[in-house]
Parts: structure tokens; C-alpha cells; sequence
């Protein structure tokens, strides 16, 4: 039986420029359908901070159930000024990858052209590494209390918590992505094993076993202050590296400065078997909102990464070589306001490169 080339898509802009970037991603969707012949139909959703500042709602558990229903969710951005920082982040953001149980962070790390990279000498074939960060456990579980708290006795913690099923299904997910990417085959363990030898423990010995089964993959282990050295010093060291929700947070920041900038970063939180979301990773830029000088590439680089979770692979990959073509022949920089053309004309270009 042919596959059923149709898609239902939730679509959240969220904050910020979230909603101008998406409406470029937007833009690049329907012209892909038209040349690559599949459908989709579009739910646009207000969830964000405009929503929760009129009604002190932000997301229910209701509402992300619904979200089940959908083949994938393409989000703009999470953050409003006028929000205290944290509210959203907790109440939308972690509350969706928790509730959907997208329990992968997959953040392609690519060079597109060597003149936006800070490191001196830097090719495109030297930065081309992809980040599976486990996305529903460690320090981000919100564990912890407080004792004597406001007090100059105070005490704070907050636990990393891990468990053998989390931590094995992020591993055998990166040791499966890195043979399916089937470039250098070679995935490395990102820890702290000399310092968290509770957390890391777990996480070497759950690696050690898994590598069994993968004797085509080749392996190794490098700290994380050690592996923020060597992505500046030799990216190039690097294939797939899979590592913890608090890690892997850090490194892929200082991935999207490699390969160019946030506006060029995109991420999946992805459930193998359920609704997965993508996003481009810069965050919701609000002083750059309603100014039409914002980068939207992230956006569409996650819309590209959105079709090939849901199977047009073919769509992804023209789509990201639109990017790839526009980056090298027209863009005189990256960074909001710089590029030379304004978010709008970036979105029209990417369309026209495609046709």
C-alpha cells in the first residue's frame, strides 16, 4: 500500500519573532508540497506569552494531549519579555517534551560557509556533527528542595536524576542515528565520569553495554570541559556525540556558534514513535520583534529536519540545500539586521532557490 503523503502539522509562533520566522518556515512548506507532491494542512496554536499575560493560562494537560493527534509540531519560540523567565520556559517548553515524552534532543551542528565561522581555517567538512542530548531526565527533572532556605544557613539542591530505561533508549537512539547518518561511524560518550560518579556511572556503564551490539560504530569518551576545548580547537574530531539533558544544553549553544550562529541553529525534540517538535534555537529575540531583520534559516533549517521526521526526506534535503545555496552565494552575514536582505526577502529567496 503507498504511504499516505498527508500531514497534519500543529504550528505554535509562540514569542518574539517566533511567529516572523515561521511564517517563512511556513512559506518554504508550501512551496516543498507543491514541487514534492505531498499535503498538509496547518493548526496554528497561541500557546505563549501573550496567551498566558491576558489569561494566566500558559498550557493544559488537556491541550497537550491534543497534540498527540498531529504528525508533528513546528514551533517559532518560547519567551516574553514581560514574563519572569522561567514561567514559560517550564510551563510550556519542558511541559510539552515531558508530556510527549520527546525524550531526544537531536541538534545538527553543520557549517554551510566557512566566512561565518568564528574559528580561523574552518571548512564546512570540518564542522558536521550532530548532538543527541537526552531530553526528559537529569537536572532538568526539577528535583530538589529547598532547606532553611532564606536563611545564611540556606541550602539548595537539586538532583540529576537518571534512570537505566532513559538513559539506554538516548543511547541506543544515537548508536542507531549515527549508523543510519553512516558518515565517520564513530559516536562519542559526552560526560563527567570523574566528578558525577553516581550520574556518569550509570551512563558509561549503560554505553559499555550497548556498544556490544554496534560493533560497526566506533566509540569513545571525552569529558565536557574537554569536548568544549576540542568543538573550538578540532570539530572535526567529531561525529555524533550523545550526552545528558544538562550537557548537552551547553555544548550545542557553543555547536551553533561554530557552525555560523543561532540563526542558523535548528533542533528536534523528537519521540521515535509519537509526535516529535522542531524549533529553531535562538530563542524568541524580542528586540528584534516586528522589525522584519531577524534570521529566519533556523526556522526553516528546523522545517526541513520536521519533513524528514515525517518521512519526505527528499523535501528535507532540497530544502536544506536552498539554505546551503543561499548562505554561500547571497548572505553578507548571519546575525539579525545584517544579512543584507530583510527576514521576509530571506524566506522568498529559500523558495525560489528550491523551484
Amino acid at each position: 500500500m503507498a504511504k499516505d503523503r498527508s500531514y497534519k502539522i500543529a504550528v505554535i509562533g509562540g514569542d518574539g519573532t517566533g511567529p516572523e520566522v515561521v511564517r517563512e518556515g511556513l512559506k518554504v512548506l508550501e512551496a516543498a508540497s507543491k514541487k514534492f507532491g505531498f499535503k498538509y494542512s496547518n493548526t496554528m496554536f497561541d500557546y505563549g506569552g501573550e496567551r498566558y499575560l491576558k489569561t494566566g493560562k500558559i498550557i493544559s494537560d488537556k491541550e497537550v494531549r491534543d497534540l498527540k493527534k498531529f504528525d508533528a509540531i513546528y514551533l517559532g519560540a518560547v519567551g516574553h519579555p514581560d514574563v519572569k523567565p522561567g514561567i514559560l520556559e517550564q510551563g510550556l517548553l519542558l511541559k510539552l517534551r515531558f508530556g510527549l515524552d520527546q525524550y531526544i534532543n537531536l541538534r545538527p551542528i553543520k557549517l554551510y560557509n566557512s566566512d561565518f565561522c568564528p574559528i580561523k581555517d574552518k571548512k564546512p567538512e570540518d564542522i558536521d556533527l550532530v548532538v543527541v542530548r537526552e531530553n526528559s531526565e537529569g537536572l532538568y527533572k526539577g528535583m530538589g528542595k529547598f532547606t532553611k532556605k532564606g536563611t545564611k544557613n540556606e541550602v539548595a539542591i537539586q538532583i540529576s536524576y537518571n534512570t537505566r530505561k532513559g538513559v539506554e533508549r538516548c543511547i541506543r537512539y544515537a548508536f542507531d542515528y549515527c549508523r543510519k547518518r553512516n558518515k565517520r561511524k564513530k559516536l562519542t560518550l559526552c560526560g563527567k565520569t570523574n566528578v558525577l560518579t553516581y550520574a556518569w556511572d550509570l551512563w558509561q556503564r549503560t554505553f559499555d553495554d550497548v556498544k556490544k551490539e554496534y560493533p560497526d560504530i566506533q566509540t569513545d569518551y571525552a569529558h565536557v570541559d574537554a569536548t568544549t576545548m576540542w568543538f573550538v580547537k578540532n570539530p572535526e574530531w567529531f561525529d555524533v556525540i550523545v550526552t545528558d539533558n544538562m550537557f548537552g544544553d551547553i555544548i550545542t549553544d557553543l555547536g551553533a556558534m561554530i557552525q555560523g550562529g543561532m540563526g542558523i541553529a535548528a533542533g528536534g525534540n523528537v519521540n521515535p514513535k509519537g509526535v516529535s517538535m522542531f524549533e529553531p534555537i535562538g530563542g524568541s529575540a524580542p528586540k528584534y520583534t516586528g522589525k522584519n531583520v531577524i534570521n529566519p534559516l533556523a526556522a526553516i533549517c528546523a522545517l526541513a529536519m520536521l519533513l524528514d521526521n515525517v518521512g519526505e526526506t527528499e523535501a528535507a534535503a532540497a530544502v536544506e540545500n536552498s539554505v546551503i545555496k543561499l548562505t554561500r552565494t547571497e548572505l553578507k552575514s548571519l546575525a539579525a539586521g545584517k544579512m543584507g536582505y530583510s527576514t521576509q526577502e530571506v524566506g522568498d529567496l529559500v523558495v525560489r532557490f528550491l523551484s
